[in-house]
């Protein structure tokens, strides 16, 4: 393969140099850092939206009950009808009306609380009030019945059940969420790549076939090569644009905090400030404790070589099927019917990483999938933090070099025939017969 590197070389410089890469890869960080600060600024002005609540309370129980916040202003209303504030509430144009009907039997007070406003209430405001309401007429109904608030408070016991393996090893429901969030970021980082530039690899086929330069390149080097040069070529190009994008991304960061005058350092010394106060706190304490235990439970050296090799190996798996795709059809519309047999096993391996793995990472459905190579990459990676023994990995990793390896013959031979062929749409019947030829 003594042209992979040229192939390679110039597959990368063409990505590379194309213009919709570059302005793709310039303005994917701006417009995502630019929909981020306008979802943030109009949720930062719908938070700091000032509204003013009047509160009729015939009952006289619960007026009491509420206290002004940030954003809620509660106004008491006295001796008037339920017509009188509704009409001042409209002409003072304030948010919301709250009626409490003159209903002595708290058990069915509940029941006869309304709330008028101009337009539909926001929900959580709603719910913050029946919230408020309900422990208010909880409190009330005990006090009513004799019952000693402070006492039921104070004889609430808390349950934190510990857990530990035969071997002594201490862990926490804090531990399976930390797992939970390393393999789910690895699993989910790999389908995308998958996809994006999976699909790149298949476009930049279908571009050269029917441009005809293809049958000039095929001319000099054989077709395996040409398409294992392009599957590399396109994934450095891939890598090099998330390093574009990272540290496009921070600067563009730095210079929002700095247009909108934040100070990083500052508010970390909040943070910090914050964090000391907690940790005085003997329950919050002990639930940092436990995160950092979880972080340092992790087998972070495992985890990240199977990262490296199930990604890279997951990956190239793919992309030579999604080269195959390209070289055997004229359009993208075409490739439809044979992107759908490719994407079943990676959504598979999605929703089983989610719904199986999560709750039984050892069980018979998380193993057997973790084994299988179509979805052992996204599998294995999310079954790994929760402890799996180095030899399944390395049976899993087996299973998919050998069927990387296959799958490259396999597609090498539909690449070999098909990007020669014009003019016609193959079926899988057609594609059988080109793997014989």
């Amino acid at each position: 393969m003594n042209h992979l590197s040229l192939i390679i070389e110039r597959e990368y410089l063409t990505k590379v140099k194309n213009k919709s890469f570059i302005v793709m890869t310039i303005l994917s960080p701006i417009i995502i850092i630019a929909l981020i600060a306008v979802v943030a600024y109009l949720s930062q002005i719908n938070n700091n939206k000032q509204r003013t609540i009047s509160i009729l309370d015939q009952s006289g129980i619960l007026k009491h009950s509420f206290t002004d916040t940030d954003n809620v202003t509660y106004h008491i209303l006295e001796n008037m009808s339920l017509e009188e504030a509704k009409e001042q509430v409209h002409k003072n144009e304030e948010y919301g009306l709250l009626y409490i009907e003159n209903f002595k039997d708290i058990d069915k007070l509940g029941e006869h609380i309304k709330f008028f406003s101009e337009e539909s209430p926001s929900l959580t405001l709603m719910s913050a009030l029946e919230s408020k309401l309900e422990k208010q007429l909880t409190d009330l109904k005990l006090e009513f019945e004799g019952v000693d608030v402070e006492k039921i408070k104070a004889s609430r016991v808390r349950v934190n059940i510990g857990q530990e393996s035969f071997i002594g090893e201490k862990t926490s429901k804090i531990d399976s969420v930390v797992k939970l969030i390393f393999g789910g970021l690895a699993g989910y980082l790999l389908f995308m790549f998958i996809i994006i530039y999976g699909n790149m690899i298949m476009r930049s086929v279908i571009e050269e076939k029917t441009s005809r330069i293809i049958e000039i390149i095929i001319s000099s080097v054989k077709p395996i090569q040409l398409m294992l040069g392009k599957i590399i070529g396109t994934s450095l190009a891939g890598i090099t644009q998330f390093v574009i994008w990272i540290i496009l991304g921070g600067v563009l960061m730095t210079v929002l905090s700095m247009v909108f005058g934040i100070d990083f350092a500052q508010s970390q010394t909040g943070q910090q400030e914050i964090l000391n106060q907690a940790m005085q706190n003997p329950d919050v304490n002990t639930e940092i404790q436990n995160v950092i235990t979880a972080f340092y439970n992790l087998p972070i050296t495992n985890l990240i070589i199977a990262f490296i090799l199930f990604f890279i190996g997951g990956y190239l798996l793919y992309s030579s099927l999604y080269a195959a795709i390209g070289a055997a059809v004229d359009n993208e519309t075409d490739t439809q019917q044979f992107l759908l047999p490719i994407l079943m096993p990676l959504i598979l391996a999605v929703y089983i990483g989610i719904f199986t793995v999560i709750e039984d990472p050892h069980g018979t459905v998380s193993t057997v999938f973790s084994f299988i190579p179509f979805t052992s990459p996204v599998v294995m990676l999310m079954r790994i933090p929760f402890g799996v023994p180095i030899w399944q990995q390395l049976v899993s990793l087996a299973l998919l070099l050998g069927t990387f390896i296959f799958t490259v013959w396999f597609a090498a031979k539909i690449y070999r025939v098909g990007i020669l062929m014009y003019g016609k749409k193959p079926s899988y019947k057609e594609l059988l017969k080109w793997v014989k030829y």
